[in-house]
């Protein structure tokens, strides 16, 4: 049973992993599938997508409720979606993902500048790629002006910042004391 409580109003940090820390994306085509059904069910009414990074192994997304039924109204059904047309493309049986989805409250507007941060360098910090601008798969490129893209809205956490470039410079000064100050609302 999921010890948190989703309320309309506040933000999260969801994420899951593959089964068994496998891959959930299994060819080129299933991390656009991804995005597309994200976007279906994330339905504006409901929830606002701040940030995002889609990782070979798992997925992070800073979300804002707009409504209390997170896990019946979006995650369940788009994670089972996403699970069955996984299954039939590659003829496989059962879950992709390890379990249900985890979510974390982000209570503090500290916490959501250094988690969008955090989120962002994920490829970076797995050493996928050297610049977080080069992984097509997070919401960084829309953040740095690169990308237009329409599923996030950074406006909150862009916000704090004079202009694009200054969330990129403190996106690139990332340390561990960073690291530590949201360790708890990161992936276990």
């Amino acid at each position: 049973m999921r010890n948190i409580q989703f309320r309309a109003g506040h933000y999260y940090h969801l994420y899951n992993r593959g089964v068994n820390r496998q891959p959930i994306f299994f060819e080129q085509e299933n991390w656009g599938y991804f995005i597309r059904r994200l976007r279906h069910y994330c339905i504006p009414d409901l929830i606002e997508i701040v940030a995002y990074c889609l990782m070979p192994n798992h997925y992070h997304i800073l979300a804002y409720l707009k409504d209390d039924n997170l896990s019946t109204k979006i995650m369940q059904p788009f994670t089972v979606s996403y699970t069955k047309a996984v299954n039939r493309q590659q003829d496989r049986v059962g879950p992709v993902f390890q379990g249900t989805f985890q979510a974390k409250l982000v209570d503090k507007n500290e916490y959501l500048l250094h988690l969008s941060r955090y989120i962002h360098l994920n490829p970076v910090l797995a050493g996928i790629t050297g610049n977080p601008k080069s992984w097509i798969f997070s919401s960084y490129q829309d953040y740095v002006g690169l990308r237009n893209g329409t599923l996030s809205k950074p406006d909150i956490v862009l916000s704090q910042f004079p202009a694009r470039q200054a969330y990129a410079k403190f996106v690139r000064a990332y340390s561990e004391t960073d690291r530590n100050l949201i360790e708890h609302l990161m992936l276990d």
